[in-house]
């Protein structure tokens, strides 16, 4: 829970919403995971709320790339939340409330045949991030290239793989860095693109039949294939045969989705068991299925499929267990 905002803190907010328009609010904070920023709902005495944005001073820079991917957002196409009022230096900021609900929320125990049209609007959004000159991209945040992506499959082998022994014994160990290594090098080599960098269902709010994009601030160059790889490998797991139908309207080379989707998923299990560490363990049942995503795609990509009999043994009671 949040601390209390200290008197002339609170003070000087209130001035800025009041300015803003909104003068009475009734708070309503919001669960997150471990990020210092914090979001509470502002509900009006007329019922209109908005979400107010809190920036502590270590990452007031958040605030101003977030205004700045608004606004490459928005003019190539894809829809996100507007921003209503801001103050970066004071680390506030006011964007509208598109409710409660993610795609993921909204999405769990529905048939495929319902979710398949948003999967397919979302893969028309990624084609539109994808083609924001790279240019106005490039120095937004580091770019996604080899050393950061394999830097990101660390904190999985220290957190996950190796505590549980799933890394197998010495040659396996060895095979599956190395294997690692060359599927981060492969991403590494292909040109980039813009890329919103968490394309996930959690960051997809549905509102009035379409798609919202949330939590854009991290945008930089990345993999072609690495947004279509977030989206269908996180939470609502697509059936092989809509994965396979939404790769092939895509452009990707098959073999680079995978990579991507291989790194992205091992990399996701590191992000879970870190926040669990942090007191924050409600993404823990998604471990198993996203472990076995992993392996699929391993399973796809020439640099790792000769080791999946064998990390299939060794993960198998992770991918049997409902952690």
């Amino acid at each position: 829970m949040s601390q209390p905002l200290k008197s002339e803190v609170k003070a000087g907010l209130d001035a800025w919403l009041a300015a803003a328009g909104f003068p009475f609010f009734k708070p309503l904070p919001l669960p997150g995971d471990v990020s210092p920023r914090r979001y509470t709902r502002l509900v009006g005495p007329d019922g209109g709320s908005a979400i107010l944005a809190t920036y502590p001073p270590e990452i007031r820079g958040t605030c101003t790339r977030f205004l700045c991917t608004t606004a490459l957002l928005e003019q190539a196409g894809v829809p996100v939340p507007r921003v209503l009022a801001s103050s970066c230096d004071e680390g506030w900021m006011l964007v509208e409330d598109l409710g409660p609900q993610t795609l993921a929320e909204w999405g769990q125990g529905r048939p495929w045949n319902e979710l398949q049209p948003y999967f397919e609007r979302a893969l028309e959004l990624v084609d539109r991030i994808g083609r924001i000159p790279v240019e106005r991209v490039e120095g937004l945040n580091p770019r996604l290239g080899g050393e950061l992506l394999r830097k990101e499959l660390t904190q999985t082998w220290d957190l996950f793989l190796q505590p549980r022994a799933l890394t197998g014994g010495e040659r396996l160990t060895r095979a599956l860095s190395a294997a690692l290594d060359a599927i981060c090098a492969n991403l590494d080599a292909e040109t980039p693109v813009s890329c919103h960098r968490d394309f996930m269902v959690r960051n997809l709010m549905l509102v009035s039949g379409d798609l919202i994009v949330l939590d854009h601030q991290d945008l930089r160059l990345g993999p072609p294939a690495y947004d279509l790889a977030s989206l269908l490998n996180d939470t609502l797991f697509p059936p092989s045969g809509v994965e396979e139908a939404l790769l092939a309207r895509a452009s990707f080379e098959p073999v680079s989705y995978h990579r991507a989707a291989a790194q992205r998923t091992l990399k996701a299990i590191g992000t879970y068991a870190s926040f669990a560490l942090r007191g924050a363990d409600r993404h823990l049942p998604l471990v198993p299925p996203t472990l076995g995503r992993c392996l699929a795609h391993l399973a796809q990509v020439p640099e790792s499929a000769p080791l999946v009999s064998d990390l299939a043994e060794a993960w198998a009671a992770v991918l049997g267990s409902e952690c």
